[in-house]
């Protein structure tokens, strides 16, 4: 197990997110779903979140991510 450091504290807090498209219709192809993990990158570099696995399907996203406790998954 891999430990982050803040400045007064040790955690390892992870979280498994799943988003899913509206009655599953399958959106996230080509450059959409490109687009949307270039999204999830950007937001989790900017909030110091760590990925640690994803799958952009075609009409769901999986993300595995280790945050920060500061930040609540909502």
């Amino acid at each position: 197990m891999k430990y982050r450091h803040g400045s007064d504290t040790k955690y390892t807090i992870e979280y498994h997110l799943v988003w899913v498209t509206k009655y599953r219709y399958r959106v996230l192809t080509g450059a959409v779903g490109l687009r949307v993990r270039e999204l999830a990158r950007q937001t989790c570099e900017h909030l110091e979140i760590e990925i640690l696995r994803g799958v952009i399907s075609q009409d769901h996203v999986h993300l595995l991510v280790s945050a920060p406790p500061n930040i609540s998954p909502s």
